[in-house]
C-alpha cells in the first residue's frame, strides 16, 4: 500500500475527526525520509479533494464533514445536481442560489444541508471547485459598441460570456465561436473570456455539427508528427513480422460488419469438432504491433481514447494509413493478428482456450445485411453466391443461439432497443430515418466478441497481471426501490434481496416481452442501471452477469483495447511481466482507465447530439403534420412522446390548456386536477408538429385531439417565444402549480443503449 492509500485509510478508519498534518504523521507513525514524502502527497490529496483542509488547518475526508465531492449537473432552469463520486450516495440538489461560481461539469466540492420537503433529495450549497470541465466554450457572438458577449450553445452552462472588445478577435454578431475563459464566473459576475476561433456564421452549412465537434474538443486533424509516424507505417508485411506468429492464412475467415464500414477489427470463424463442441475462433487485428508505447501515434491514440463517429463523418482514433489500411482486415489481404481460439461445448462453455500472435488473410467480406438475408431470409440468390459460406454461417447461427442461452441462464440483461440511423444527402440533408432492429447478424458477431471478451479477461485474471476491465457495477438500491414502484403498476416486481441480481431484471423483462408496457419498463429498467466504464480492477460486469470482462476487440477504435493487446503481447515475450513493469503498469492503467471513460462519454454525447440534429432538421418538413406516438418520457415541464420512427418531441405542460396537471413522480406521470386526465409513461397519445429548433436541437409536439390541437401550433410558437423573452409560463392559464420546493423536477433523460 502506498503512501497515499495509507493516508486515506487512517483517516476514513481511524480519524474520526479532523486532525493537524503533524497528528496524522503521528499517528501514522511517519518519520525520516517518508515524511517529506507526507507533505507533497498531503497537498497533493487536499489539491484533488480526496481530503479537505479546513479554515483551522485541520485535515478530513469529505465522508465524514458532511460534504459531497462530485460532477455538478446544471439544468437550464438555473439549478442543478451534484451527481457524488461515491456510488453510495444519492444525487444532491442544488439550488440556483447555492451555485456560486461553479460551471456545468466542473467537479466540485458541496456541503450537504439538509433534506427536501419531500425527504427524497438532499439538499447543499457548492463551496469549492476543484477542478474545471469548460476551459473553451462554443456559443454565439453577439457585440455591443464597446463589449460583445457569447451565448453558449450548452444552455446548461447558463450565463452569458463576457467578452471586453480586444479580445473580438474578428468575430461579428451572428458568428459561431469559440471562447476560452479567462476568468471564471463568481456569485454576481459572469465568466469572461476570448474568442479564440471564428467557426462561421449561424446558419452556415455544416455549422452546427462543426460546433458539436468543438464543445466536445474532438480533434479532426492529427498533428504533424503522428501524420509523419503514419507515414512510415510499412504497409506490407515482412518476413521479419512473421516470426513467431502462428500461420493462418488458409483459415475461412470472414469479417461480418456494416455495409459502410472501413475500420475492420475482427474476423471470425467456426468449426464442429469431431467430439461435437466448436472450434471459435476471432482473430482481432494487431494495431499494438504498429502503435508502440509512448511513440506519436500511441500518444495521439491515448488522448483521443476512441474512435468517434457522428452522422456524416467519423473521427478516427489512428491515421486512416492504419484504421483503414494496415491494421483493416481488409479481404484478400495478409494481416496481423492476435487471434483467441476457444473450444466450446454444447451448453457455451468455453472448455479450453488458446491466445495467440497470428497471420491471417481473411476470405470473403460479408455485411450484416448479406449474412441476414443468407441465415434468416433463406435468398436463394445470395444463398448461390455465397455457396461455400452458407454452411459456416449456419453453423455460426447455431453457436450463437448456444452462447445466447448460456448467457441468459447466467441473468444477463439483454435490451434490445432500436438503433435510429439517419440518411444524409450529398449535401449533409436528412433524407431518411431508419430504425434498424437487431438480426441474427448482428447477434453472431455480437455474441462471439462477447465470449472473446469474458475469455480474454479471465485469462489475464488468472495470469495474475495488471490489465484494464470494462466493468458495470450493481445498480443503487434506491433506484431499485423507484423501479419496483413503476413494476407495481404492472402486477411485476423485483424481489428485496440483500444484492441485486441480474437474473431478477432479466425475468421481468421476459415476463412483459410483447406486452404494450414492455418498452416502458425496459426503459426505466435501463434508466435505473449505472453505466459501465474502465478500471484497473476487476468488479465484473452486472449488465451481463459475467465475472470476469475487458475490452479486447477493438483495438482500431478504442484505446483500452489497445491497451489489452499491448500487455497480453508482453506475456508471450517474456512469459510474465517484470515486477518493475508490474508497477508502472498498476500506476498507468487506473489513469488511462479513467480518461478513456471519460472520452467515450463525450463521443457518446458528441454522435448522440448530431444525429438529434438532423432528427430536428428532417422534423422540419412535418410542421403541422399529426402522428401516432408514444410517451417516452415524463417530467414537471411536460412529457416526451417518440412517433413511429424513433424522432422524439417534447408535449410542454403550457400546451395543455384544459387542465392544471401536477406531476405525480412515483406513476411516472401528469395528472389533470379537474379532469383527473391521466398521461403516463407507455400510453398512446397523437400529437402534432408545433416547432423544430435545430440551433438547440428541441422539437415541441402539441397533443391532437381529433386531428385538432389542444393549443394551435402558432399559439404554441408564439408561447416558446415569450418564454425566451422573460415572459415565464406561469402567466398563462395552463401553468402547473408552483412547488414548494422543486424536489419533484426530474431530470429528463432519454433511453440510452448500454455499451458493452
Amino acid at each position: 500500500m502506498d503512501l497515499a492509500e495509507r493516508i486515506l485509510e487512517f483517516m476514513r478508519e481511524e480519524a474520526y475527526k479532523p486532525l493537524t498534518a503533524e497528528d496524522l504523521a503521528d499517528g501514522l507513525n511517519i518519520r525520516g525520509k517518508e515524511l517529506e514524502d507526507f507533505w507533497q502527497i498531503l497537498d497533493k490529496l487536499e489539491a484533488t479533494a480526496a481530503i479537505i483542509k479546513t479554515r483551522y488547518g485541520k485535515y478530513g475526508v469529505p465522508g465524514l464533514m458532511n460534504l459531497v465531492v462530485g460532477k455538478f449537473s446544471a439544468t437550464t432552469k438555473g439549478f442543478g445536481f451534484i451527481l457524488p463520486e461515491n456510488q453510495e450516495l444519492e444525487d444532491v440538489f442544488i439550488p440556483p442560489d447555492a451555485i456560486g461560481g461553479a460551471m456545468h461539469g466542473d467537479r466540485v466540492v458541496a456541503r450537504m444541508h439538509r433534506k427536501h420537503m419531500s425527504g427524497k433529495a438532499v439538499e447543499g450549497e457548492i463551496i469549492r471547485v476543484v477542478s474545471r470541465a469548460n476551459t473553451k466554450v462554443v456559443g454565439t457572438f453577439e457585440a455591443s459598441r464597446n463589449f460583445g458577449f457569447v451565448l453558449p450553445d450548452d444552455r446548461r452552462i447558463g450565463r452569458d460570456i463576457f467578452i471586453s472588445k480586444e479580445e473580438f478577435n474578428g468575430a461579428k454578431t451572428g458568428s459561431k465561436v469559440v471562447v476560452e475563459i479567462i476568468e471564471w464566473p463568481q456569485k454576481q459576475k459572469s465568466a469572461e473570456g476570448r474568442i479564440i476561433e471564428v467557426l462561421g456564421s449561424r446558419g452556415d452549412p455544416g455549422i452546427e455539427i462543426l460546433s458539436i465537434i468543438k464543445k466536445h474538443n474532438l480533434p479532426t486533424e492529427f498533428p504533424p508528427e503522428v501524420e509523419q509516424a503514419a507515414d512510415r507505417v510499412k504497409t506490407t508485411i515482412s518476413d521479419e513480422d512473421l516470426l513467431g506468429r502462428r500461420d493462418l492464412r488458409e483459415l475461412n475467415l470472414v469479417t461480418i460488419d456494416g455495409d459502410d464500414a472501413k475500420d475492420l477489427d475482427d474476423a471470425v470463424y467456426v468449426e464442429r469438432l469431431k467430439n461435437g463442441r466448436y472450434l471459435l475462433n476471432v482473430s482481432i487485428a494487431d494495431v499494438s504491433h504498429y502503435v508502440r508505447e509512448n511513440t506519436p501515434l500511441d500518444n495521439e491514440a491515448r488522448a483521443r481514447g476512441t474512435s468517434v463517429y457522428l452522422v456524416d463523418r467519423v473521427l478516427p482514433m489512428l491515421p486512416p494509413r492504419l484504421s483503414n489500411g494496415i491494421c483493416s482486415l481488409n479481404a484478400g489481404e495478409d494481416r496481423l493478428a492476435l487471434s483467441a481460439q476457444m473450444e466450446i461445448d454444447g451448453r457455451g462453455q468455453v472448455v479450453n482456450h488458446e491466445i495467440f500472435p497470428s497471420v491471417i488473410r481473411v476470405k470473403t467480406r460479408l455485411t450484416y445485411n448479406i449474412v441476414r438475408q443468407i441465415v434468416a431470409d433463406h435468398d436463394e440468390a445470395l444463398r448461390d453466391k455465397y455457396a461455400d459460406l452458407v454452411a459456416p454461417l449456419e453453423e455460426m447461427e447455431r453457436l450463437c443461439r448456444i452462447l445466447r442461452d448460456r448467457r441468459m441462464r447466467r441473468g444477463a440483461i439483454d435490451f434490445d432497443f432500436p438503433e435510429i440511423k439517419v440518411k444524409l444527402d450529398d449535401q449533409g440533408r436528412p433524407i431518411a430515418i431508419e430504425k434498424r432492429i437487431r438480426s441474427i447478424a448482428e447477434s453472431i458477431i455480437e455474441e462471439f466478441m462477447l465470449v472473446a471478451n469474458e475469455t480474454v479477461a479471465e485469462h489475464m485474471h488468472w495470469l495474475g497481471v495488471p490489465s484494464m476491465f470494462r466493468v458495470h457495477e450493481e445498480p443503487d438500491e434506491e433506484k431499485m426501490a423507484r423501479l419496483n414502484v413503476l413494476l407495481s403498476n404492472f402486477g411485476q416486481h423485483i424481489p428485496k434481496t440483500q444484492e441485486i441480481q441480474p437474473m431478477a431484471l432479466q425475468r421481468v423483462l421476459s415476463k412483459i416481452a410483447g406486452q404494450p408496457e414492455e418498452r416502458i419498463i425496459s426503459t426505466v429498467m435501463l434508466r435505473s442501471l449505472k453505466q459501465a466504464r474502465y478500471d484497473a480492477e476487476n468488479l465484473g460486469h452486472f449488465g451481463l452477469a459475467a465475472t470476469y470482462y475487458t475490452h479486447f476487440t477493438s483495438p482500431i477504435r478504442r484505446y483500452p483495447d489497445l491497451i489489452v493487446h499491448r500487455i497480453i503481447r508482453e506475456t508471450f515475450s517474456a512469459g510474465d511481466i517484470s515486477a518493475k513493469r508490474s508497477q508502472k503498469l498498476s500506476v498507468m492503467l487506473p489513469e488511462i482507465a479513467l480518461h478513456s471513460s471519460e472520452r467515450e462519454r463525450a463521443a457518446a454525447e458528441a454522435e448522440r447530439a448530431t444525429v438529434d440534429l438532423k432528427k430536428v432538421e428532417y422534423m422540419a418538413q412535418f410542421v403541422g403534420q399529426e402522428f401516432d406516438g408514444i410517451i417516452s418520457g415524463v417530467t414537471a415541464f411536460g412529457f416526451f412522446v417518440e412517433i413511429s420512427n424513433g424522432i422524439e418531441g417534447l408535449v410542454r405542460v403550457s400546451s395543455m390548456d384544459d387542465d392544471y396537471y401536477q406531476y405525480v413522480e412515483e406513476q411516472y406521470s401528469l395528472i389533470g386536477e379537474r379532469t383527473s386526465k391521466v398521461y403516463r409513461l407507455g400510453d398512446n397519445v397523437k400529437i402534432i408538429v408545433a416547432k423544430v429548433n435545430p440551433a438547440e436541437r428541441t422539437i415541441d409536439y402539441v397533443l391532437s385531439i381529433e386531428g385538432k390541437p389542444l393549443k394551435s401550433v402558432t399559439d404554441q410558437a408564439d408561447d416558446n417565444r415569450r418564454s425566451k423573452s422573460g415572459v415565464g409560463r406561469s402567466a398563462g392559464k395552463a401553468a402547473v402549480k408552483a412547488k414548494k420546493k422543486p424536489s419533484t423536477v426530474a431530470r429528463p433523460k432519454k433511453p440510452r443503449v448500454p455499451k458493452i
